[in-house]
């Protein structure tokens, strides 16, 4: 869910208060409390706390990310108006609550057009022009779409309403997706910013090396493993690499590795963590708000597939032994038994706490979270031996504090500009008409309109992150879906695994872009590499509507464990007929088996 332009590693705890005034670590620690407050306070409404959400945001975008003096005046500039404009709203919600979208003054006119306009340089300063230009030609056509011939126009209405409903009521701005950021993406954020401020990290890194340092291609697998687990809390394929990466690529460039393999493995490691439950970088519970599926049954969904991407990518590895020589990792610089246990304990602590909240004690996603953030920042106080350090601990906190903060206001820029196109396709009826235009042009079809779903996805995600993609994605095309007779969440699923299909896949994939600058290698060489270890991404989804069964863990576990083998076998043979050092005739008949296996219908 964070952007590749702004996720990158989090500063050392010593090095985040020594860059950074003590301001931005309070306003770091005033949206962490302000959005754990929302949790714990109970109903709060939508026009109070998604206006100062926005207002929390702007900082960090406009002012902490600013270059230069130019821009930095500017962003202040415009963070003083914005936050003044995000604070009257909520300070005015009665009334405001009571005019049902429609503005009656003038000073309210220039209110909605100013947090319109600084949400779109927000997210424009955020992760650049693409999502604003695409939001401004949405708006662009809710205000001059009368004047389109055809199907494609619509009648029109007065910009007081269209400039109220998209800022003074609970659509537009303050709508649905800002919802979902103010109370469950930003929990998660924190979350993730909590756990990478302490040991979990070398936790990760721990675990994935005692599991797969001894096999063959050891070093990449480690970082397959510890990839995974990070990217399942950090939400972004891009962030995630810069983190792990700047360990995980450099021990595999040591062992002899190519460096093209070194990045690719990297690249399509992160890109997974984003599908892996439990948390899916807070993808799961984006899901449940848009679906109104139980998380449970979302997990139960998810995990199979995810399984197989991973298994996929191990083969791949596997298939890449065939033509180099990927060694384990040295036994001298493999982990201790007892160091595993002890940096373990940071990340299965606030996990264990986390999923004991959720099916125990039946609390929601976003509570439970907030529980297991008290558990992981009790955890900050502790080091790598389990000794407590005061001048640690608060050089921690100070870092949660400012990685959170930054996080949730870069998050918060782009959904909140996402936020206006879906209040566009609603309020125009843009969206039904686009859902039709999908359904023209598949000729009523479903795998036709599955192509060019995935393909919509491809395109929007080259710039936009992948919940962003998801969400404008599925709001246009998961109708299409549905209606021709795909179940609601295969429809879901199916678009968010195809939102990230960007970070591997040219000519825009920023997983692939960061790995390959790390590798100091050819990011065409890293992305042809990263495209065929991640030969499932494309596959995978396809696989799931062609059979049911991948997705039905929860309903008949047995057919769905058989289905997955059967399918594993033929992502192996395709791996292995794209990867493998064999003549072309049979890595060809490899391809067409692995096809065979998984499109070709069988009885289960």
């Amino acid at each position: 869910m964070t952007p590749a332009s702004s996720s990158a590693e989090a500063p050392t705890p010593t090095a985040a208060t020594a860059r950074v005034g003590r301001w931005w670590i309070a306003l770091g620690a005033l949206s962490v409390l302000f959005h754990l407050g929302l949790i714990f306070h109970g109903l709060t409404p939508a026009l109070v706390s998604r206006p100062l959400h926005m207002a929390l945001v702007l900082p960090w975008v406009l002012v902490f990310a600013a270059r230069g003096r130019v821009q930095r005046l500017g962003g202040l500039i415009l963070t003083a108006l914005g936050i003044a404009a995000c604070v009257w709203i909520a300070w005015n919600e009665d009334a405001l609550s009571g005019q049902y979208g429609f503005i009656d003054t003038p000073f309210q006119m220039a209110v909605g057009v100013l947090v319109i306009v600084v949400a779109l340089e927000a997210a424009r300063r955020a992760i650049g022009w693409p999502l604003p230009l695409v939001t401004a030609l949405a708006l662009a056509y809710a205000v001059f779409g009368e004047f389109v011939p055809g199907e494609f126009g619509h009648p029109g209405m007065p910009m007081a309403s269209l400039v109220g409903s998209l800022t003074i009521a609970e659509s537009g701005l303050w709508g649905k997706l800002t919802g979902v950021s103010v109370s469950v993406v930003a929990i998660f954020v924190i979350f993730g910013a909590v756990l990478n401020a302490g040991e979990a990290g070398k936790g990760f890194m721990n675990l994935a090396g005692a599991a797969a340092g001894r096999l063959t291609g050891g070093g990449a697998k480690v970082s397959v493993i510890s990839s995974a687990l990070m990217g399942s809390i950090s939400g972004s394929a891009s962030a995630n690499v810069a983190s792990t990466g700047a360990i995980t690529i450099p021990s595999m460039a040591r062992l002899g590795y190519p460096k093209s393999l070194a990045g690719a493995v990297e690249a399509v490691a992160s890109s997974g963590g984003q599908i892996m439950p439990p948390l899916m970088g807070a993808g799961a519970f984006v899901m449940v708000e848009l679906t109104g599926t139980p998380y449970t049954e979302i997990m139960a969904a998810a995990l199979l597939p995810a399984f197989l991407y991973f298994a996929t990518v191990w083969l791949g590895i596997n298939a890449f032994a065939t033509r180099y020589d990927l060694r384990p990792v040295d036994a001298a610089d493999r982990p201790a038994r007892r160091e595993v246990v002890m940096t373990a304990l940071f990340f299965a602590v606030p996990f264990a706490v986390l999923l004991e909240r959720i099916f125990i004690a039946g609390n929601t996603p976003q509570y439970a979270a907030s529980v297991a953030i008290f558990a992981g920042a009790a955890l900050l106080a502790l080091n790598a031996e389990l000794k407590v350090n005061g001048r640690e601990f608060r050089a921690r906190l100070a870092q949660a504090a400012l990685t959170a903060g930054r996080q949730i206001g870069v998050i918060g820029a782009i959904i909140l500009c996402a936020s206006l196109v879906i209040g566009v396709l609603s309020l125009t009826g843009l969206g039904v008409k686009v859902t039709s235009g999908i359904l023209a042009l598949s000729g009523g079809a479903l795998w036709p309109a599955l192509l060019l779903t995935a393909l919509a996805c491809l395109v929007l995600g080259m710039e936009v992150p992948t919940t962003a993609a998801y969400v404008i994605c599925v709001s246009v095309a998961g109708p299409a879906l549905t209606e021709l007779g795909l179940p609601l969440l295969t429809a879901h699923l199916f678009v968010f695994w195809f939102a990230l299909l960007s970070t591997i896949t040219p000519p825009v994939c920023g997983a692939v872009f960061i790995a390959a600058g790390m590798a100091d290698e050819n990011w065409l060489k890293v992305a042809a590499k990263a495209m065929a270890l991640g030969v499932g991404l494309y596959v995978i989804p396809l696989a799931m509507v062609a059979h049911p069964a991948l997705l039905a863990l929860g309903d008949g576990p047995l057919t769905a464990v058989v289905t997955t083998l059967v399918v594993l076998a033929g992502l192996g043979a395709i791996s292995y007929g794209l990867i493998g050092r064999f003549a072309w005739w049979l890595r060809a008949l490899l391809v067409a088996l692995g096809l065979t296996l998984i499109f070709v219908p069988w009885p289960v």
